[in-house]
């Protein structure tokens, strides 16, 4: 399930990070990367313990808190903190799939990659080429967003970003660890909760269609999610 989030901050609060992070310190992207991956990456990244970005990683956390449709469609268990990459022109991502475990803070924790997130920093007038293009199941998709809008998708999908023809493209990344283990559970439970909404809105909270329809999600999440 490939999910577009927009609006998960406003362009004033894309403004704010954006002027972060041209102060912060800028490394080779491919520290982070595992040994297949660092073959066909070329971006810059900030270090994930910089402490200039800190502002700018609580501040998307506390929007993704706010976000009924992230939590939806990720049930998070743990985020791991954002991270922040740009690629200037002649800069790319060859395919690949995300490393399956994560660290964080100095290696002491461990997340297991479910979903990824890409959240857009730069308008997409700003630069040429730079899409995320991730092969679903449902075949491939291009993904370039406005500034401040997410695309939230399985770990284990094959993806690239193609290379920036022209000007800078600046995102933030980083990986969710989901209550379900599994896409087409989370995929199901997504589904399940948008109808729950609608038909609250339609019926009213305390239908009998509506206190069914939410007790099936609660017996499904108490039956598949780990906490």
């Amino acid at each position: 399930m490939i999910v577009h989030i927009p609006g998960v901050l406003s362009a004033e609060q894309v403004a704010q990070c954006r002027a972060v992070l041209e102060a912060c310190p800028w490394t080779d992207g491919r520290a982070t990367a595992g040994v297949q991956s660092a073959l066909v990456k070329s971006n810059m990244q900030i270090p994930l313990d910089a402490p200039e970005a800190q502002p700018v990683r609580d501040l998307i956390l506390e929007r993704l808190g706010q976000s009924p449709t992230f939590v939806s469609a990720a049930l998070p268990l743990r985020i791991m903190p954002p991270m922040f990459n740009r690629y200037d022109a002649g800069m790319g991502f060859g395919s690949h799939v995300d490393n399956a475990i994560r660290y964080a803070m100095a290696g002491s924790v461990r997340y297991r990659t479910d979903l990824s997130c890409t959240l857009f920093l730069s308008d997409p007038r700003e630069y040429d080429g730079g899409e995320l293009v991730i092969d679903d199941v449902l075949g491939r998709q291009a993904v370039r967003l406005p500034a401040g809008d997410m695309v939230l998708y399985p770990s284990a999908s094959v993806h690239r970003v193609a290379p920036v023809t022209r000007g800078s493209r600046l995102a933030s990344f980083f990986w969710v660890q989901s209550m379900i283990r599994g896409d087409d559970r989370r995929t199901l439970l997504f589904e399940l909760d948008h109808s729950i909404i609608e038909a609250r809105a339609a019926l009213g909270d305390d239908h009998i269609a509506s206190v069914r329809l939410a007790g099936a999600y609660h017996n499904l999440l108490r039956m598949w999610a780990e906490v």
